[in-house]
């Protein structure tokens, strides 16, 4: 999975996602070259959720039919 800045260039790739205990291991690369490790801890997931509005979730919801990024 890729994450990109709002001009379409890599910010991160995500190469796995892995639970770890409690937490949320997330692996992957910054900018294409700095390998990362980052945790998601339930507190943080917790905290990301109140970040979310009605309006969000919709969205959140049908994402996954729209279509993708064009070349």
């Amino acid at each position: 999975m890729e994450l990109l800045t709002k001009d379409n260039d890599s910010l991160m790739t995500v190469e796995s996602l892995a639970p770890d205990g409690n937490n949320l291991l997330i692996e992957g690369q910054i900018m294409g070259t700095l390998p990362v490790r980052a945790v998601l801890t339930p507190d943080q997931a917790r905290a990301a959720l109140k970040l979310l509005n009605l309006k969000t979730i919709l969205f959140l919801l049908t994402i996954l039919f729209r279509p993708g990024r064009k070349s």
